[in-house]
């Protein structure tokens, strides 16, 4: 990853773009101290939808309730 002041990132906002569209990621510097304060990362979008799966933790795990608990478990697992 490579870092950027504020004033070179200005300068060179097009490449930048074109560079992060590629897939670089660039962190962003402010003030005299040059502190990191941003990241200008790729963006990605989902393209599937995976399924979640259930149970992989059934018998490894062990979920208790405690006595002054505000909700049945019912309420927890099917919010209106």
């Amino acid at each position: 990853m490579k870092t950027l002041p504020v004033g070179e990132l200005k300068t060179q906002f097009s490449e930048v773009l074109e560079r992060v569209r590629q897939g670089e990621s660039f962190g962003i510097l402010y003030g005299k101290r040059k502190k990191p304060i941003a990241l200008i990362i790729p963006y990605t979008e989902k393209t599937s939808q995976e399924e979640r799966a259930l149970g992989f933790l059934e018998g490894k795990v062990t979920v208790k309730f405690a006595a002054d608990f505000g909700i049945t478990e019912e309420e927890l697992l099917n919010p209106a």
